[in-house]
């Protein structure tokens, strides 16, 4: 099966409601395969990003918040939105210092990940920030409301374990920055 059986060809656009978060809009599709039309929603999203940020004494910073969608709270690594002309990295940064009141360190990034493609747009940059400190108290937006946990890694386990730490794109983002891509297949965490 060659690329032009799997690509759907669109054929037209239009807009749907403007939601806070979100832009939709409605597109009209060809199937590659039958020829038939499909009409499909897509979220038009700013790019996000999260941070797996730790201390100078080695504890990670996280972050527990209301989530709407789900109801509850969550515990997650630090993130948020790109907003329009910011560099993800900046994004990133000043993320760290709003909710956590985090700064400094040494950044590396991680990649970027395809947020929810089915229906999104967007990407979310993931980063690493070794060395931060506390700079100045927290000052989330107003329609926030976080508290701030330092944690070991082994913590940081537990609870997505324990299913306390279930957000994908966070978890995604210490998979990035503990388990590299990079290893050699078989190889175990002792080097043997």
């Amino acid at each position: 099966m060659t690329d032009e059986n799997l690509r759907w060809r669109k054929i037209a656009s239009e807009p749907g409601p403007e939601l806070p978060l979100f832009g939709v809009r409605f597109d009209q599709l060809r199937h590659p395969n039958t020829g038939e039309s499909f009409r499909r929603l897509v979220l038009e999203a700013p790019d996000w990003t999260n941070v797996v940020a730790t201390t100078e004494d080695g504890h990670i910073v996280m972050v527990e918040q209301y989530r709407f969608g789900i109801g509850d709270l969550t515990l997650e690594p630090v993130g948020g939105i790109v907003d329009p002309g910011e560099a993800p990295l900046d994004a990133a940064k000043r993320e760290l210092l709003e909710e956590a009141g985090y700064g400094g360190g040494r950044w590396e990034s991680l990649g970027a990940v395809q947020a929810n493609p089915a229906i999104q747009n967007n990407l979310c940059h993931l980063w690493r920030a070794d060395g931060v400190r506390r700079i100045q108290d927290p000052t989330p937006d107003p329609g926030e409301s976080i508290r701030v946990h330092l944690m070991s890694l082994d913590e940081v386990r537990a609870a997505a374990d324990e299913g306390r730490f279930l957000h994908p794109l966070g978890l995604v983002a210490f998979a990035r920055a503990y388990f590299p891509w990079n290893a050699e297949p078989g190889a175990s965490d002792d080097g043997s």
